[in-house]
């Protein structure tokens, strides 16, 4: 289509990147203003803006995204759009295979920081054409949206300045562009790809609610500039979807889930498939839009010290560390030692599985290299743990079949007459780790002061704060993720629900941990309580579980029980009950 107007000067207003040659005889014009890749006939005696560059008289290849209309008329000077205009429709146009070819490659990193075992990185890598990398910053909606807070996003940029330095030995640009609300990432990476001429992006599926509506945006908008959006299965080992019961439905109960993904992961490869060399994508010009050196700093040290270095320092080198000694020294008693918060009888990696700074496929192939290749029999403590990485898929299952979960909604829709309290003293109580029962108190301290809480505790202190206290197990969902580094809205959504009895597979509502007894089986000799309540550091042997009964050995001002469990019991039953 020859865009032509008679004899008029055609004016061009081009409204984002220039690429071409040389511009004294001819130029291609890239507009992102919109959606979808168009091509037209060549333009004679164009005037083209750009910014406060003019050009006149060239040849011009004009390429945008969907339909748009340019304005053809007579006027003539350097600035401004004419009074008078006549639109020139532009049709779309599909780019060949040879065209795509020479398109170049984009991986977009979310909640996937590292290179190795990473899904998106080794399909791109496989692509043999330049590669680009690209994060965006979605803090506001993280914060607000999502309750995310400090101590995991200084852990996720941390951990981002870690992947910086990998790239950049490689000379891959990572580049990092400000998106705060999920709303706005579609148009900032169409932009961003017509820029770089980017062929195809590559990145790996997410679950949430919002990421998956995100995602489908940027599949249309990119869709339409003829860029395509490749998802990866590679936070879990198998899709959501992937297990399902016999009549097609989603799993609500773990153990028959657990059963049917043993069997399904039997037929699936997860082994290693290593990234291939690749070829870096030069940036011969600025990109719009990209935050500059100092902003990138503000950025990722906007949080610095919300989460401890020492504890949970960053890289993928570290999470590997972990697991190799884990693997060597912890896993064989992991089924023995795993409920004690005074021992070290955890992985610890958690955080890195949450920011994706290693992947459940190099956990569930150690364990399994360990077992003689088994996952379901042979060493209890080994077996113990894949079913811990079993729970960590199933809470994601949940996410995609049972959708209303995602949005504050119990998973048992009955559970929403439950008549929970709004007492804002006791709820401030149980945030500070002063409730007078002491394991409850240790374990909401380590999580205020670490930014981590032993998962047996989580148990204890979800179920304290919704059944003791019968305050709504949202309160105590949000104040988790936003203290915890390790925060992952899929695993603390399903331990809460589980908790408080609302949700699949929950614990049935009659089931109300005795703090006491927790206390006492758990942390018998009171050696993790001494750690984190000073108040009963000079407490010997089974006194500390119940200090009040001797408060004259109290060191400190340590507070009376906020409630009597006798009393809390009745009171949770009866509301759950005459719900």
């Amino acid at each position: 289509m020859a865009v032509h107007h008679g004899a008029a000067q055609l004016r061009i207003i081009v409204v984002a990147g220039v690429r071409g040659g040389q511009f004294t005889n001819h130029l291609e014009v890239e507009c992102i203003a919109l959606v979808g890749s168009v091509q037209t006939d060549q333009a004679q005696g164009a005037t083209v803006f750009y910014g406060d560059q003019i050009w006149h008289g060239l040849s011009l290849s004009l390429r945008v995204h969907g339909e748009y209309n340019f304005f053809a008329d007579a006027a003539s000077g350097p600035t401004g759009l004419p009074a008078s205009r006549e639109a020139v429709r532009i049709r779309p146009f599909v780019l060949t295979d040879d065209q795509m070819s020479e398109r170049n490659v984009l991986v977009w990193f979310r909640n996937d920081l590292r290179l190795a075992d990473n899904a998106a990185w080794t399909a791109a890598s496989e692509q043999q054409r330049p590669v680009a990398a690209v994060y965006l910053f979605s803090e506001a909606q993280l914060r607000e949206r999502h309750d995310v807070g400090a101590p995991r996003l200084d852990f996720t940029y941390r951990n981002l300045e870690c992947l910086r330095a990998e790239l950049a030995e490689m000379q891959v640009p990572l580049l990092c562009l400000d998106a705060d609300w999920f709303s706005a990432v579609p148009d900032c990476l169409a932009r961003l790809c017509a820029a770089l001429n980017i062929g195809e992006v590559h990145c790996n599926a997410e679950y949430g609610w919002n990421e998956r509506e995100r995602d489908a945006e940027v599949d249309t908008a990119l869709e339409e500039l003829g860029v395509s959006l490749h998802r990866h299965t590679d936070q879990v080992l198998l899709e959501p979807g992937r297990v399902c019961k016999a009549d097609g439905g989603f799993y609500q109960v773990f153990t028959p889930f657990r059963r049917a993904w043993l069997q399904t992961l039997g037929t699936t490869d997860y082994a290693v498939r290593e990234a291939q060399p690749v070829r870096p994508l030069v940036l011969d010009s600025r990109v719009d839009g990209l935050l500059d050196p100092d902003a990138y700093h503000q950025r990722v040290t906007a949080h610095a010290g919300a989460s401890s270095d020492s504890l949970f320092p960053a890289g993928e080198t570290e999470a590997q560390r972990r697991l190799q000694h884990f693997a060597e020294s912890c896993i064989e008693d992991y089924q023995r030692n795993r409920d004690f918060p005074a021992c070290a009888g955890t992985s610890g990696l958690s955080a890195y599985l949450s920011a994706g700074i290693i992947s459940p496929r190099a956990c569930l192939r150690t364990a399994k290299s360990l077992n003689h290749d088994e996952l379901d029999t042979g060493q209890q403590g080994i077996t113990t743990w894949i079913t811990e990485l079993v729970w960590r898929e199933f809470y994601r299952h949940v996410l995609v079949g049972f959708p209303w979960v995602n949005k504050k909604l119990p998973f048992r829709p009955e559970t929403s007459r439950v008549p929970w309290r709004q007492d804002e003293a006791e709820f401030q109580r149980w945030c500070e780790g002063r409730t007078g029962y002491p394991i409850v108190d240790a374990a909401q301290r380590q999580l205020n002061e670490t930014g981590w809480m032993h998962n047996r505790l989580r148990m204890i202190t979800a179920m304290f704060l919704s059944k003791h206290l019968l305050i709504d197990w949202r309160w105590g969902e949000r104040y988790f993720m936003q203290k915890l580094v390790d925060g992952d809205f899929a695993s603390n959504n399903g331990g809460w629900q589980w908790s408080a009895s609302t949700g699949t597979d929950a614990a049935p509502y009659f089931r109300i941990f005795n703090p006491v007894t927790q206390s006492e089986r758990f942390d018998p000799q009171g050696d993790f309580i001494r750690k984190f309540v000073p108040e009963l550091q000079d407490r010997k042997g089974k006194a500390i579980h119940q200090p009040l009964e001797k408060p004259d050995l109290l060191t400190g001002d340590y507070p009376a029980a906020v409630v009597d469990h006798k009393f809390a019991r009745e009171r949770a039953l009866a509301a759950f009950k005459n719900s």
